[in-house]
């Protein structure tokens, strides 16, 4: 099928909830994706973060592969194999608890919610301003941006929000009410914003004064920053974590894990798909593929080299006002709307994405080299 056929049964038969560029993509090698027609394009977004092993990587084809012919899913009325090989490597990695699985970060969040509810008894959580956590009705609750809200509320009631990276806020907020606190470890959607360091040390702090919960929304910093999880720069757990996108290299995921002592009783929650082994393969292969290989550790490697070339960038570019990242969690802050660089840079064979109104976003594979940081740097230098 052409590339135009495909764009004009999209618009037939797709609602159109999506600005979509005018790309088919059609397949992907490591950091590289290529169109119907054959142009290859260097991908500095990889899914939204999705697929950090890389595209088209074979060993965790191979363990999809080999799994969708043994069992795809048997439901959670029954024991599995990979979902429990699964749940005991994020335990021991994240330091925490217990799993539950779902199937996106915005379920992750939900799960959150619910637990925290559940076992404190108390019904508001304290979200960020500029966060986003979804769009199921509690995580659009939480979620900060008004455009995305105002044509679905009511929305679910007992969320607040304070300023990021304001501990002053956070307590004057908490009341006899409060179940929980939420924030990302960095801001993925407000344009890659990296709060202070210490920041989420004090978070968990007042939480355990005021005896409430933190929950850690991973869902985009987990792999990226140079840990497995961003919370552990500051030495601290959480009490609950969410994860999705990137953990199944771009099968769908999403997990919720809680620290000890913290878990439903039957019946308080499920997912159909929640946990398939299908899933659990992919996630299993990938997160061993990225331990394998250190790429989290090349993540903050190549992370510090992408964020020096961009601020070598900046200072022969009037046009960029402020590079912010950790790890290959990085954005660049234009005087100017970002979307007609995005289209040019686009044209030039390369995927970033117009995170705001001003702020240009990467969030690469983790398998990228200095190579291909040079090659994101130039064309950026002819588009900018």
């Amino acid at each position: 099928m052409k590339s135009e056929q495909i764009i004009g049964l999209e618009e037939k038969y797709i609602m159109q909830t999506y600005t979509r560029f005018p790309i088919v993509v059609d397949k992907g090698i490591g950091c590289y994706v290529f169109d119907k027609n054959g142009k290859k394009y260097l991908d500095f977004l990889g899914g939204i973060a999705c697929n950090p092993a890389g595209h088209g990587n074979k060993e965790v084809a191979n363990a999809i592969a080999k799994q969708a012919e043994k069992l795809l899913n048997i439901s959670n009325l029954y024991y599995t194999e990979q979902q429990v090989i699964l749940a005991e490597k994020l335990v021991k990695i994240s330091g925490l608890g217990k799993c539950f699985f779902c199937n996106s970060g915005a379920e992750a969040n939900e799960t959150a919610f619910k637990l925290a509810r559940k076992i404190t008894g108390k019904t508001k959580i304290i979200a960020m301003e500029h966060a986003f956590h979804g769009r199921t009705f509690g995580a659009l609750a939480a979620t900060w941006k008004m455009k995305y809200k105002q044509p679905f509320e009511p929305l679910v009631p007992g969320f607040a929000h304070v300023p990021y990276n304001n501990i002053d806020a956070v307590y004057s907020a908490i009341d006899l009410n409060t179940a929980a606190v939420i924030a990302e470890p960095i801001q993925g959607e407000a344009g890659i914003i990296v709060p202070d360091k210490g920041y989420l040390a004090k978070l968990k702090k007042i939480c355990e004064e005021q005896k409430i919960l933190l929950i850690a929304d991973e869902v985009q910093s987990s792999l990226r920053t140079g840990k497995f999880f961003a919370y552990q720069h500051e030495n601290i757990k959480p009490d609950i974590v969410t994860l999705a996108k990137g953990i199944a290299n771009g099968v769908p995921i999403g997990i919720c894990i809680a620290n000890k002592g913290l878990d439903f009783d039957k019946g308080n929650h499920a997912s159909t798909f929640g946990g398939n082994s299908l899933a659990c393969a992919a996630a299993n292969a990938t997160i061993d593929f990225i331990l394998k290989k250190k790429l989290v550790e090349n993540a903050e490697k190549i992370g510090n080299y992408f964020i020096k070339k961009l601020n070598e960038l900046k200072e022969k570019k009037a046009i960029i006002k402020e590079v912010r990242g950790k790890g290959l969690m990085v954005a660049i802050e234009l005087n100017k709307e970002v979307n007609p660089y995005v289209d040019k840079c686009l044209e030039k064979g390369l995927i970033v994405n117009n995170v705001t109104d001003t702020a240009m976003r990467f969030l690469p594979p983790l398998t990228i080299k200095e190579k291909e940081v040079d090659e994101c740097i130039e064309i950026l230098d002819e588009v900018l």
